[in-house]
């Protein structure tokens, strides 16, 4: 009893320190606490001084705490993330507070004052749970198109037995739609359904329309944020979507935003709700080095080029928006309904007796305070065959056993989330190398990768030290993303390849220059 409100007095002491809430806010909030845990009275005992950057020692305090009364199900590991939500909901400000405190800093001293503190609020509430998310793996492959980044993500934990089998058990629920809705805010979550009382968006207008902005909580890089329309309607690609992003940038002019297609295959993990991605990062993408340039007579003060990228794109370069807008428009209109037979690409086909549209637009902004905006186009086509089920420009199935997933916006601009199995498998794979397991005991332990494993003995023996062995599995599976990125580039970086992009080029208008 008494740890537990002595973990409570902290928690109090760190959320005035990080103006969470006031000295005022913390009655309210000690007794929200107390009522939670079952404690009829406060800590009477002097508070250690002290001033932590974020409250995880804290939170793993009281969740053992509260593990030991029965107030969740401890080995449930998503009513236990669920359960820090909820004593970090008492000690937030309210939505109202958040969005009043964004919107002074931006008309006072700009939004990147107004983005700094929302973040640091995200990061100080464990919304953004950084302790998990430094577990996180990562390295840097240099290959034929420069440097790509490599993430082995650790913050999602794989769901047990106990979990998979209590989810079946939950009642169908329409509440929130999805974990997008404005909704979500306070909300208490369910074993499959994360809580989030300590989640809080800012509004925005984008082009007239009622968006919100938010934090991802699994940052995949620097203040990656999420952009989301209030209403719950699917992701589409228009051309009021350039509009969108125009504006977003203009207000935003320190972030990089971008839409994943609004296609099955090609498109992000949630289709059912508008949104962007974006953050304060430059992207590998984004140091891409020029294939070919062109010009269009239509559109004089653009600069227009391919890039030397796996994943095919267009990058439109200028001060003049209108007209930039414009080229987008044209490009996606033009996209929409193109096809090479040559190149596997297909605009529609004929299934079950519908005509059901494959191509479609990943579309990338960000500005630049010498070049202007740069825009990067990204055609997408989910086409599927027989000899790949999967997708025609999708990884193919010699890369599943690295990467099987969509590759979305991120991946796009050359920054790889892998599944987090690959972490013991990588390790595996890597004692063979340095001669600590056999091979056929690596296959057992990991079959999904037995071909490469014999790929990597064929290549580099089995007398490597341990660190060597580490690298070199690190680097092959660099390039094994690489080759995911040139299956999901629909003009291929061969010249076949790149005489299909100068036909489609010359359709959309556009002349080498």
């Amino acid at each position: 009893m008494a740890q537990t409100a002595l973990l409570i007095e902290r928690l109090l002491r760190f959320s005035v320190q990080h103006s969470l809430i006031t000295e005022l806010d913390m009655y309210v909030a000690r007794n929200t606490l107390l009522d939670l845990f079952g404690l009829s009275e406060p800590w009477a005992g002097e508070v250690p001084e002290e001033h932590l950057d974020v409250p995880t020692e804290l939170l793993e305090g009281l969740l053992d705490e509260a593990a030991k009364k029965g107030l969740f199900d401890n080995e449930i590991p998503a009513l236990r993330v669920n359960f820090e939500a909820r004593i970090m909901g008492a000690v937030m400000p309210r939505e109202s507070e958040v969005a009043a405190k964004f919107d002074a800093l931006w008309k006072t001293s700009g939004s990147k004052a107004a983005t700094d503190y929302f973040y640091d609020l995200c990061i100080v509430s464990n919304y953004i749970r950084t302790a998990q998310i430094a577990k996180n793996i990562q390295w840097e492959y240099t290959g034929k198109y420069g440097t790509l980044e490599i993430t082995i993500n650790l913050t999602k934990p794989e769901k047990d037995p106990k979990t998979i089998a209590l989810e079946r058990l939950q009642p169908a629920a329409s509440y929130p739609k999805c974990m997008l809705c404005p909704e979500n805010i306070g909300y208490a979550g369910r074993v499959n359904f994360p809580a989030r009382q300590n989640h809080r968006i800012v509004p925005l207008s984008l082009c007239g329309e009622r968006w919100y902005l938010q934090y991802s909580p699994y940052v995949y890089y620097n203040e990656h944020c999420i952009v989301f329309a209030e209403k719950h309607e699917p992701m589409r690609i228009q051309p009021r979507t350039f509009a969108q992003l125009f504006d977003f940038v203009r207000q935003f002019p320190h972030y990089t935003c971008g839409s994943n297609a609004d296609l099955p295959i090609v498109g992000g993990s949630i289709l059912s709700h508008m949104h962007f991605q974006g953050g304060c990062y430059t992207f590998p993408m984004q140091r891409a080095k020029t294939q070919c340039t062109y010009f269009h007579p239509l559109y004089p003060d653009v600069k227009i080029e391919t890039l030397c990228w796996p994943v095919s794109t267009v990058r439109v370069t200028g001060h003049d928006i209108p007209q930039m807008q414009a080229f987008a428009e044209q490009f996606l209109q033009t996209w929409r309904g193109y096809s090479d037979a040559a190149a596997d690409i297909l605009a529609n086909t004929e299934e079950n007796g519908e005509n059901v549209p494959h191509n479609t637009v990943t579309p990338i902004l960000h500005h630049d305070s010498e070049a202007g905006y740069v825009l990067d186009l990204v055609p997408r086509n989910n086409r599927t065959s027989e000899e790949y089920p999967a997708g025609i420009f999708h990884p193919h199935p010699e890369i599943h056993h690295i990467k099987k997933e969509n590759i979305g916006l991120i991946e796009v601009m050359g920054l790889a989330i892998l599944p987090s199995r690959l972490e013991k498998q990588a390790a595996v794979v890597a004692r063979v190398l340095a001669g600590r397991v056999s091979a056929e005991e690596a296959k057992a332990a990991a079959p999904v990768h037995s071909d490469w494993i014999d790929f990597l003995v064929e290549k580099y023996g089995c007398n490597l030290s341990e660190a060597k062995a580490l690298e070199a599995v690190k680097q092959e599976i660099g390039a094994k993303f690489e080759t995911c990125l040139e299956h999901a580039g629909v003009f291929k970086q061969t010249p076949a390849g790149q005489a299909a992009f100068d036909r489609f080029l010359a359709k959309l208008g556009c002349r080498k220059s």
